[in-house]
């Protein structure tokens, strides 16, 4: 057999015109097709030398050159599946990338064993003036055998995935942003109450879920003349079914005071008696997803100079004008599906006119569904539209019972994601309505029990967020590799929940593997939970919402099975449940209090079984006694908004063992936690320590001088410690270092002398530091130092690093972040 037969140049030729294509049409594999367009183009003269050589090989030569005609193939079917994958289909691509390691390793194999050491030997003994020709494609098969190597997930433009990930949602949301179909007349409305007139205090939204309601509330927020009529003072509350009434009047309050932090002891005045206002201060309040009027009664006051703006489902007497939110028009449905679907406004000259007009009928001009079926069948070719179109028709047309209704057609879009992905977004009823669920808890529980890498699991939350099934709300900060998980939060409309809610609750309750119980005031458990008290449940994640919990509330459940315990409270004590400790497979657990003051914990007898913890997530709680206690397995620990210095059986933070107690911890994040003012000198002797995280955390004064010891530090971050005055030297010695963010530290003076040492140190974010004037010679050792973000008065400093390395260095001059209290909550 000659080598003519077993590497066609129509072979080659039709991977190298596929990569081409790849380069110009996909952002994420883009990188990958150019280095391996110059590697094939390379390789194409030689060997049509060889082609033409009438060279025969022996038997077993010849299989090996037809593995590398089955290794070129796989290239080609690889090239076409990743140009059939959409941009925006983050997942697949995430798969393709995985399949594209695969590749490499076939490849690598290959060229080190059998390419190399027979068949290039055959053919060098058979002719050696080929011999330098050969040379030629082995050169090139090192270059691509290192390309491959650097081609990992985690390399890819340097970003790796999550960065990807992130533009990818930065560009479907600026996309999505400039798409409000069908609310100018809304919008003019609305703002005509708030604006236009002085006699209105209370102005209403309403109309039917999914309607976009909150949309049109957010769109008028947002508007140049709103934010200019009340200088920007604006605050966007979530109410929700559920709503904590004293900690939604203690915001009001606050706000309208203008002290933001109000002592969680301050008595809220039960009214607000009118007075002359005599300050022009003018503040909208929107109160957004009221579902009682009893609750929006102690919610509003009149005082001058002080709007209101409610959304709801109802139509409320309170309120002094309503606008009624319509379903759109049938154009404005078509341009709103036709955005999700395909990109465009309109339907396209390839697309099925028929076809895509029955489907937008099917959802009942609601913009929810028109966003969320449209999403679901972007890129799918026309049999899969058919077969939704079917599923669609077979229901009730969206009427009286809408909301049950638009459920069932939604979740026909559910039923069509792939299984992992299905399963996330049921997962999502697990956690409270309408709370931002910060990514870092999502990001940790699915990697656990979905058995996944972090950046499959980002892919996934990604995934989710260009189908509309959630939404990801972005602090001005996050987006790029570094970026903390805090940093970033989903968000779910009530209607998606209450989907997953019903899809997850199809089997009993003893058989169901997400167990959510309804927010509770009363103490006690459901009663539908103790009828089954002697029997395990199936459980795989346990999600608990009470209220104040004490010793007798609870009663002992099995649970063998879960791997996920999410206890919700709004109380100022806490008893743990006593089941917990019968919880054999429990990776992660998350404890958040909802209410206004801290929380002491008890019980905590409980933790000494948790062997197989591995993330514990601590919101809002004075940290409970842990001295006793060692959790050998817990690799991610986050306190946030949490009490600390008096924990640990009395003793200070200073005094504990944190090596004994976490001898395995990989990540240590506290935010707000506000009375730690320094850290023990025995969080240094956690080797195993990669993410160190202390952000907002006012109070911190210094830090261990022996920091440097957490050799294995990959992501330092001080984030907003303003008496944070100097970094302990030994941080030089951290030689695995390759972030460290010290943004607004604004009392921090200067760097390390040796700051040169860190040799891996990729970023450094310095905004707000002013009181850094100049940086160590040392830095110009940075040989991987990337990019430094600074204020504009402060990168001059940078110059002589970036004349250095002008290719490679970047100084990227930060923009002041213009917050609206609206936008936090």
């Amino acid at each position: 057999m000659a080598l003519t037969e077993l590497i066609s140049n129509e072979l080659t030729g039709e991977l190298l015109r596929n990569l081409v294509t790849i380069s110009r049409k996909s952002i994420l594999c883009r990188g990958s097709a150019d280095q391996l367009i110059t590697y094939i183009t390379e390789l194409l003269p030689t060997i049509q030398e060889i082609k033409y050589s009438g060279v025969e090989l022996p038997q077993p030569r010849q299989q090996q050159l037809h593995r590398l005609s089955e290794i070129l193939h796989s290239g080609v079917e690889l090239a076409h599946k990743v140009l059939n994958s959409s941009r925006w289909n983050v997942y697949k691509n995430f798969q393709l990338a995985k399949k594209m390691e695969k590749l490499e390793n076939t490849v690598s194999k290959f060229i080190e064993g059998p390419m190399q050491t027979h068949i290039l030997a055959d053919v060098h003994h058979t002719r050696f003036e080929m011999a330098e020709r050969f040379d030629r494609i082995e050169a090139s098969n090192r270059r691509l055998e290192q390309y491959f190597v650097t081609m990992k997930m985690g390399g890819m433009g340097g970003g790796g995935w999550v960065e990807e990930a992130v533009r990818s949602m930065e560009i479907a949301e600026g996309s999505l942003g400039n798409s409000r179909v069908g609310l100018e007349l809304g919008k003019k409305k609305v703002k005509e109450m708030l604006v236009g007139r002085n006699d209105l205090w209370v102005v209403g939204i309403s109309g039917i879920g999914g309607s976009g309601k909150t949309t049109l509330a957010r769109d008028v927020c947002r508007d140049e003349q709103v934010q200019f009529s009340f200088k920007e003072r604006i605050l966007f509350l979530t109410v929700s079914q559920s709503p904590n009434v004293e900690q939604l009047r203690a915001r009001i309050w606050g706000f309208i005071m203008g002290n933001q932090n109000l002592n969680p002891n301050y008595v809220i005045p039960q009214w607000m008696p009118q007075f002359d206002c005599k300050t022009e201060t003018r503040n909208l309040i929107v109160l957004d997803d009221v579902w009682s009027l009893s609750v929006l009664q102690q919610l509003v006051c009149r005082i001058p100079g002080c709007k209101f703006l409610v959304v709801s489902r109802e139509k409320f007497q309170i309120c002094n004008a309503t606008y009624e939110v319509e379903l759109l028009s049938e154009e404005d449905a078509l341009s709103l599906f036709c955005h999700h679907a395909f990109g465009q406004k309109s339907i396209p000259v390839a697309a099925n006119e028929n076809l895509v007009m029955q489907v937008v009928t099917e959802c009942g001009r609601l913009p929810l569904a028109l966003k969320v079926i449209g999403a679901s069948l972007r890129d799918q070719n026309e049999m899969f539209w058919e077969g939704v179109k079917t599923r669609l028709s077979q229901g009730q047309s969206i009427g009286e019972s809408y909301q049950n209704n638009l459920i069932e057609r939604m979740a026909i879009s559910v039923n069509f994601l792939p299984e992992k992905i299905k399963k996330c977004f049921l997962d999502l009823c697990s956690f409270p309505e309408d709370k931002k669920i910060p990514l870092d808890i999502l990001i940790n529980m699915w990697a656990e029990m979905h058995d996944i890498c972090q950046t499959e699991a980002f892919t996934i939350v990604v995934e989710l967020s260009n189908k509309n099934l959630l939404t990801l709300v972005k602090e001005a900060r996050a987006g790029d590799m570094y970026s903390s998980c805090f940093e970033i939060s989903v968000t779910q409309h009530d209607i998606l929940r209450d989907l997953a809610l019903n899809m997850s609750n199809c089997d009993s309750i003893c058989e169901r593997r997400r167990l959510v119980m309804p927010k509770r005031e009363a103490s006690g458990l459901p009663k539908e939970w103790l009828r089954y008290k002697d029997k395990p449940f199936e459980a795989q994640i346990v999600s608990i919402h009470t209220g104040e919990m004490k010793e007798k509330d609870w009663c002992n459940l099995e649970f063998p099975k879960a791997e996920v315990l999410i206890i919700n409270f709004s109380s100022s004590e806490y008893f743990l449940p006593p089941f917990i400790q019968s919880m054999p497979n429990l990776k992660t657990l998350i404890i958040i209090n909802y209410s206004a003051s801290y929380a002491c914990l008890h019980n905590m007898s409980v933790f000494e079984n948790l062997t197989n913890l591995k993330s514990l997530w601590l919101e809002k709680v004075s940290t409970p006694e842990l001295s006793g206690i060692v959790m050998k397995n817990l690799s991610k620990l986050c306190l946030v908004l949490c009490k600390i210095n008096n924990s640990l059986e009395g003793k200070e933070l200073k005094e504990a063992d944190l090596s004994r107690i976490f001898p395995n911890l990989t990540e240590l994040t506290l935010d707000h936690c506000d009375d730690v003012t320094d850290l023990p000198s025995s969080i240094c002797e956690i080797h195993s320590l990669q993410n160190l995280s202390l952000t907002n955390c006012h109070n911190l004064t210094k830090l261990p001088a022996e920091l440097g010891q957490l050799r294995s530090l990959e992501i330092l971050r001080l984030y907003a410690c303003p008496d944070l005055k100097s970094l302990p030297l030994s941080i030089c010695n951290m030689i695995r270092l390759k972030y460290i963010d010290i943004s607004q530290c604004v009392n921090l003076a200067c760097f390390p002398n040796e700051i040169g040492k860190l040799v891996n140190l990729e970023k450094i974010d310095m905004r707000e530091c002013s009181m850094i004037r100049s940086i160590p010679k040392s830095a110009l050792s940075l040989k991987n130092l990337r990019l430094v973000i600074c204020d504009e008065e402060v990168q001059d400093m940078w110059i002589d690093v970036q004349k250095a390395k002008p290719k490679e260095f970047h100084i990227q001059v930060s923009e002041q972040q213009y917050d609206l209290d609206w936008l936090k909550d």
